[in-house]
């Protein structure tokens, strides 16, 4: 091999490619996944609160309205959004051409 060659015209290295299908389904996994979560950690627990002669606004301290285990299925939700962000535009960045950048 001599030092005039591309990278294109390089035989591959011993370094293992990740499969292109293997990083769409984890974002598509971890998205399902946080969708099973979140919904299946939903509180429905419903309460009413009536102070006629305060004349003061409730206000509910570290009162939280959306439960942990939901919090937990958002969060993996939006990481496998951004899992599947990143790998199209990595796929769109490596299918654009050399001359436009």
């Amino acid at each position: 091999m001599g030092e005039n060659t591309t990278p294109e015209e390089r035989p591959p290295s011993g370094h293992a490619k990740v499969p292109a299908a293997v990083v769409p389904l984890l974002g598509v996994a971890a998205v399902l996944v946080g969708c099973v979560i979140a919904y299946l950690n939903r509180d429905f627990t419903g309460w009413v609160a009536y102070a006629p002669l305060s004349n003061q606004p409730f206000s509910a301290n570290g009162a939280a309205f959306v439960t942990r285990g939901t919090q937990a299925g958002l969060a993996m939700i939006a990481a496998g959004l951004l899992l599947l962000a990143f790998w199209v535009g990595y796929r769109l960045g490596r299918r654009a051409k050399p001359g436009l950048r």
